[in-house]
């Protein structure tokens, strides 16, 4: 009988959800650049006095609160709205855990993948990797606080997942704010760190070393991670947010490069967001691949498992990769010199 029943018929759920995904990105994006959290961060108030103040029309407001709302962002009672838990703690300006600089990175990065078509026939980018790495000075300050952001968060999982007891010198090559060495050298005293970072980049990056006091821990050589012959003599080096950036070739150069800059000994640490053997999983990490795709001429996703078999390749051992604790979908992998 079970032979001549019709073939069951899949859920359209997930196709419906994807196709109209951006109309939640959008409305959360646009929030945070009208500054609704912020303009709720006080008491709750009404669409039509948000309105006034945010120089919207009322009844779009109205609609586009409810949306808010419906989204998790905002909640509403007797007609007026406020921020909720989540927004109140991320998304308001003052607050120490705000992550809005992050998020206009990403606004900024918005209308690259309406051009996705363009990328895949091409291979090329759709946004000059030069306009956010100082070409560009406010989209390159938006691009390194946002990145200051959200290695906050990551750092502070680093921290947890590498053991750098009795180091004294560190290499943080590509280390954009220096976000990553402020936090392992305040975390192991006697540790001090080398960002190797360019020009316009680091420009910015000494900005936020001085206002969080750790100049005499960090400091930073100009220069380009690919041309520069890295400093020597380190016990660690620490690349992150690198190989997403790299060829496989370019990354098994920068191994080397690490390799040739560490003493006997010495740590390799290499952070990313990495896919699953195979490059099929999970899904963040082939969204960001693509995303990568979008923004850097050799921009991709590597495996975790391929990047431990090219540092074992140039002479690491011990080699090992942990993931980061969820929502974060990094990895590191290190290995020991010798």
């Amino acid at each position: 009988m079970s032979a001549n029943l019709p073939p069951r018929v899949p859920d359209p759920s997930p196709i419906m959800r994807l196709t109209t995904a951006y109309w939640d990105s959008q409305a959360f994006l646009t929030a945070c650049r009208l500054r609704i959290f912020d303009a709720l961060a006080g008491e709750p108030r009404g669409a039509a006095d948000l309105a006034g103040e945010l120089n919207l029309d009322p009844r779009a407001a109205a609609l586009f609160l409810n949306a808010c709302t419906a989204l998790g962002l905002l909640e509403k009672h007797e007609g007026l709205y406020r921020n909720s838990a989540l927004a109140g703690v991320f998304l308001v300006s003052t607050s120490p855990a705000f992550m809005g600089n992050a998020v206009r990175y990403a606004d900024h990065l918005y209308p690259a993948w309406g051009e996705l078509e363009q990328a895949l026939n091409t291979g090329q980018p759709v946004v000059p990797e030069a306009s956010y790495l100082g070409q560009d000075p406010e989209r390159t300050r938006a691009f390194v606080y946002g990145m200051h952001d959200r290695a906050t968060a990551i750092g502070r999982a680093l921290v947890g997942l590498v053991d750098l007891e009795g180091r004294k010198s560190m290499l943080d090559v590509g280390g954009g704010p220096g976000t990553y060495s402020m936090l392992l050298t305040e975390r192991y005293p006697g540790l001090v760190s080398t960002v190797l970072e360019l020009e316009g980049v680091a420009a910015i990056a000494r900005e936020i070393v001085a206002s969080h006091g750790a100049s005499e821990r960090v400091s930073f050589v100009v220069g380009s991670y690919r041309e520069t012959e890295f400093p020597s003599g380190n016990d660690v080096v620490l690349m992150s947010g690198m190989f997403h950036r790299e060829t496989e070739a370019s990354c098994r150069r920068l191994i080397e490069k690490a390799r040739d800059a560490l003493l006997p000994g010495g740590l390799l640490v290499v952070s990313d967001v990495f896919t699953d053997e195979g490059g099929a999983s999970p899904a963040f990490a082939t969204l960001f691949g693509l995303n990568m795709l979008l923004t850097a001429p050799d921009g991709t996703v590597h495996s975790d498992a391929g990047v431990a078999e090219w540092m074992r390749e140039a002479g690491f051992s011990e080699l090992a990769s942990r993931p980061f604790p969820p929502p974060m979908p990094h990895r590191v992998v290190l290995g020991t010199l010798g």
